[in-house]
């Protein structure tokens, strides 16, 4: 079995940050989201890996690599725009061959792998699996119906009006059937060959299509919302450790890691808590689910629930809080009115705030 992980969408809900960064390489627990993805498809035994990318290729491919750091042989798939999930299995066929495969996500996270899903695929051999899980709101997903026994009867993308709950994961296995409907798949009214119409038309071929609704944690990392509670959920796991320098005048409570290179000092860190290779904490108070990037530097300031990607600096701002900040921002302090602030800031941005 392969594993073909799409990686070429545009990420237009978590811009600005999207616009110089690909977000599948946002960090979650100062660990891009895509890399959880990859090592989920290596544990479940899967060796081979086809990334389908697009504008932010160079970038993904210098974070990725050939693949070996996870245990897996990649191979790069260019799509020229981001048309569809289908489109992307379309793209892939000469790649895929005849090979069963399991497509992925990479924004997406899921709790507990894919080992299981594999497993089940394996052993029962449906012409494609789900995996489904209860929304609030089906109408921003991919939604299933199933009949009274539990099987899937209808799928259909972004429904106006749904006719259950229950939302596709992104994570799906696939036989080679499917190859036979992503070639009869016309545009949808987004412009878009959908995977929901591709097992749509699985269905009304008589093929087998199993589900499996998960109780698990699941994520669609697409906008700061949910990359905040993602990266809460990771840091409730955090390894502890002090592998940095911490002066006697600082205090570290709960779950902290302090990566080595960085320096904590006469400071307050509240766990779960990260803070990455060579950041600087001087003088500030970093509260729970935090994650401060490699090369970082917050000084006289207050962060909490906060992402702060690689060489973001915060300098004598009062407090930030619930803010997904980019590479090379610069936050510094305004005169007048303390606040509490919520950002998102874009890749090199530089901003002042009154504090």
């Amino acid at each position: 079995m392969k594993a073909l992980v799409l990686a070429g969408g545009s990420g237009t809900r978590l811009r600005p940050i999207t616009h110089t960064s690909a977000k599948q390489l946002v960090p979650v627990a100062n660990k891009p989201v895509l890399f959880y993805g990859l090592e989920a498809i290596a544990a479940a035994g899967i060796r081979e890996a086809g990334l389908v990318v697009g504008d932010t290729w160079a970038e993904i491919e210098a974070a990725v690599g050939d693949g070996s750091a996870f245990g897996l042989e990649v191979t790069y798939l260019r799509q020229e725009a981001p048309l569809g999930l289908a489109h992307g299995v379309l793209i892939a066929r000469d790649y895929l061959g005849d090979d069963d495969f399991v497509m992925y996500l990479g924004d997406n996270f899921v709790v507990g792998g894919i080992t299981g899903l594999v497993e089940r695929f394996a052993s029962e051999r449906p012409a494609a699996q789900i995996m489904l899980t209860r929304v609030g709101d089906p109408r921003q997903f991919g939604v299933a119906e199933l009949d009274a026994a539990g099987r899937v009867v209808r799928l259909e993308e972004k429904p106006a009006s749904p006719k259950s709950d229950l939302a596709l994961v992104g994570v799906y296995l696939f036989s080679p059937a499917v190859h036979a409907a992503v070639a009869e798949l016309k545009p949808s009214w987004r412009g878009e060959l959908e995977i929901t119409d591709a097992i749509q038309w699985l269905l009304e071929t008589g093929l087998r299509v199993e589900s499996s609704v998960i109780t698990g944690y699941w994520k669609d990392t697409g906008n700061v919302a949910d990359m905040l509670e993602v990266n809460r959920l990771v840091l409730e796991w955090l390894d502890a450790g002090t592998y940095g320098r911490v002066d006697a005048a600082s205090e570290l409570i709960g779950r902290v890691r302090v990566e080595a290179g960085a320096v904590v000092e006469r400071s307050r860190l509240v766990g779960p808590a990260i803070v990455g290779a060579g950041a600087v904490v001087r003088d500030s108070y970093v509260g729970p689910y935090t994650s401060i990037g490699a090369g970082c530097a917050v000084t006289r300031s207050e962060v909490e629930y906060s992402i702060l990607m690689p060489r973001a600096s915060i300098d004598g701002v009062g407090r930030i809080e619930q803010s997904l900040i980019g590479h090379d921002v610069e936050v510094t302090r305004a005169p007048d009115t303390p606040r509490a602030h919520r950002l998102v800031l874009g890749d090199h941005s530089k901003v002042q705030i009154s504090s």
